[in-house]
């Protein structure tokens, strides 16, 4: 998959996380994008190191559950992190 497909995948990814996870966020549609791109990428690594798959096929549902995952763990890890900053 190649760069475009990357950033693709985790927009949509970041989208899909960010609809699960409904709220405020101190970031908008570009750090999704981001949440989004990295969440994929990280994906990749869990699944490969867990389930010994990782990232391949763009219309593969593997690779899309994988993104999302990664995702989402980020998006949460982003509202901890910063949100905290945000009200102090």
């Amino acid at each position: 998959m190649g760069i475009l497909g990357w950033i693709v995948l985790g927009l949509l990814a970041g989208l899909i996380a960010k609809a699960i996870m409904p709220g405020r966020d101190p970031g908008g549609i570009i750090i999704t994008i981001l949440i989004g791109v990295v969440g994929a990428i990280l994906g990749g690594f869990i699944g490969s190191a867990i389930f010994g798959r990782g990232i391949g096929e763009f219309f593969d549902l593997g690779t899309w559950l994988l993104a999302i995952g990664g995702a989402l763990i980020l998006l949460a890890i982003y509202r901890v992190v910063v949100g905290n900053r945000a009200r102090t």
